[in-house]
C-alpha cells in the first residue's frame, strides 16, 4: 500500500496541497503589506486562497513586468519586501533573452536558496565525503552559487575554480581527486576536448557524478550519453532560474525532472489560452516560490515549455514530474516552412556524433522566406551529408549543414543560435 507523505506546518501535519496553500497564504498576507510591486498587482484580490483551483484568481507575473518595473524604479525595482539595507546578496539573469534582471536576496531568502539546492545534491546522492568541483567563474550570474553554499552546508569538500583555464581545472580535478563536477552540459563536453589535447583519460579521474545546469542538455539522452561515456560518470540534471530559485532536479532514473513542490507550486498552461493543458500535452511552466520572502514571485510565467504527464516517476517521488525535462523556451521556437523548430531538438541529433566538436544554428532569409542551416566544427567533414539526412528524417525539414573551421565555446549558457532573419542576406 502506498504511503501518503505528510508535511509539517508549525505543529501539525498535513497533505502536500494543504501545506502549499498554508505557505502561499502566509506569503500573500505578508507581501500585500510589505511588497510595493505585489501590493499593486494584488489589489482587490481576495485572500486566503481556499484551494489550488483558486490560483487562477491571482494574476500572472512576467519577466517583462519585472524588467519594466526596474526601468521605472531603478536600479532594483519594487519587488522587495524589506528595506534595501536588509539585502546582502546580488545576482542578475544572464541576459541571453533580453535585458538582465537585477535580483537581491536577504540572508533568510538566500538560506532558502541553499536548502533548495540541498535537495538537488541529495537527489544526486552527493554525500559529505564527496569532493565537489565547481567549474564556474562566480560572477553575478547565479549559476552554481547555490550549489556552492549547499555543498558547504552538506559538509562536502568544496573546490572552486574561479578564473582558472580549462586546462588548469582539469589538472585540479585530477590532483585533488574531485568526485563530483558541477558545470553546464556544454562545458562538460568542452572539457572532453581539452582532455584529449592533454592526452588525459577522463575515465581514470575520480569524478563519479556530474550535475548540470544552465541548459537542457542534462535531460537530453544523446547529450547525457556523450558526457557519461567520456567521463565514466553519471549525469544528473538540475533546473532553476535566478528570479525563481532552484526548483527542479533529476533522479536515479534520469528520465526527466521533479519539481520541488515543498517549495514551489507548479502549473502547466497553454501559453495562448492561459488555461491548464491536458495530460500528454506540452505547455508553459508557471511557478510560485513559497519561501523567498525577500524576492517573491507569484504565478511566474517561466517561458519554459514542458510536457504535462501526471504519471509519477518510477523512482517513487510523487512530486510533479516533467518527462524529458525542459523541451525548450517558447521564445526559442521558430516556424520554418511550416515546421516548429526547437534548438534543443536539433542539438539532441547533433550530439549523437562524437566527431562534432561544436555547432551553431543559423536562421536567415532568402527571397522573403525564412531558412535554417547548421554550422558544425568537426574532425570528419564527410559526415555533414549523414547529419543532413538525419536532420531531415527527424525534424521533417531539409536543413543545410555547413562545416566551419572554428566555433565559440561556452562556460555558462551556450549561445548557439544566430538569428539573421530580416537583417542580412545569408547564402
Amino acid at each position: 500500500m502506498k504511503t501518503v507523505k505528510k508535511y509539517r506546518f508549525y505543529d501539525f501535519e498535513t497533505s502536500l496541497e494543504d501545506y502549499q496553500l498554508h505557505k502561499l497564504n502566509q506569503m500573500l498576507a505578508f507581501i500585500v503589506r510589505q511588497n510595493e510591486f505585489y501590493k499593486e498587482k494584488l489589489t482587490n484580490i481576495s485572500i486566503p486562497i481556499q484551494s489550488k483551483n483558486d490560483l487562477a484568481s491571482l494574476p500572472f507575473t512576467t519577466k517583462e513586468e519585472l524588467i519594466k518595473d526596474q526601468q521605472d524604479y531603478p536600479p532594483f525595482g519594487r519587488n522587495h519586501s524589506y528595506p534595501l539595507q536588509y539585502y546582502n546578496r546580488f545576482h542578475q539573469t544572464s541576459g541571453t533573452s533580453g535585458c538582465p534582471l537585477k535580483i537581491l536576496d536577504t540572508k533568510t531568502s538566500w538560506q532558502w536558496w541553499e536548502n533548495c539546492w540541498l535537495e538537488v545534491l541529495k537527489s544526486s546522492k552527493v554525500q559529505e565525503t564527496d569532493r565537489v568541483f565547481l567549474a564556474f567563474s562566480f560572477g553575478p550570474f547565479v549559476g552554481f552559487w547555490g550549489g556552492f553554499e549547499a555543498a558547504k552546508k552538506l559538509g562536502a569538500l568544496v573546490i572552486t575554480s574561479g578564473s582558472q583555464t580549462s586546462k588548469d581545472r582539469l589538472q585540479t580535478i585530477v590532483e585533488l581527486e574531485a568526485t563530483v563536477l558541477l558545470c553546464t552540459p556544454s562545458y562538460a563536453l568542452h572539457l572532453v576536448e581539452i582532455a584529449k589535447e592533454l592526452n588525459l583519460d577522463l575515465k581514470k579521474t575520480a569524478i563519479q557524478k556530474i550535475i548540470t545546469a544552465g541548459e537542457p542538455g542534462g535531460s537530453i539522452p544523446s547529450i547525457r550519453k556523450r558526457i557519461e561515456e567520456a567521463w565514466s560518470a553519471k549525469v544528473f540534471d538540475h533546473v532553476g532560474m535566478t528570479e525563481m530559485g532552484a526548483y527542479g532536479y533529476s533522479c536515479e532514473m534520469q528520465n526527466g525532472l521533479h519539481i520541488n513542490e515543498s517549495e514551489f507550486i507548479a502549473e502547466i498552461i497553454n501559453p495562448d489560452t492561459l488555461e491548464p493543458v491536458d495530460p500528454g500535452d506540452t505547455g508553459e511552466l508557471v511557478l510560485t516560490n513559497l519561501g523567498r520572502y525577500g524576492y517573491p514571485l507569484i504565478r511566474y510565467r517561466t517561458g519554459d515549455l514542458v510536457k504535462f504527464d501526471p504519471t509519477p516517476c518510477p523512482c517513487g517521488n510523487t512530486y510533479t514530474f516533467l518527462p524529458g525535462g525542459l523541451i525548450g523556451r517558447k521564445d526559442d521556437m521558430v516556424v520554418i516552412r511550416g515546421i516548429n523548430i526547437f534548438p534543443s531538438s536539433i542539438e539532441s541529433i547533433i550530439r549523437e556524433f562524437d566527431e562534432i566538436l561544436e555547432f551553431r544554428i543559423v536562421y536567415y532569409t532568402i527571397d522573403n522566406m525564412d531558412q535554417i542551416k547548421v554550422q558544425i566544427e568537426t574532425r570528419e567533414p564527410s559526415l555533414k551529408e549523414t547529419l543532413a539526412t538525419l536532420l531531415r528524417q527527424r525534424i521533417g525539414l531539409r536543413i543545410q549543414v555547413e562545416v566551419v573551421e572554428r566555433l565559440p565555446r561556452f562556460e555558462l549558457k551556450g549561445r548557439r543560435v544566430l538569428d539573421l532573419r530580416n537583417h542580412v542576406r545569408v547564402v
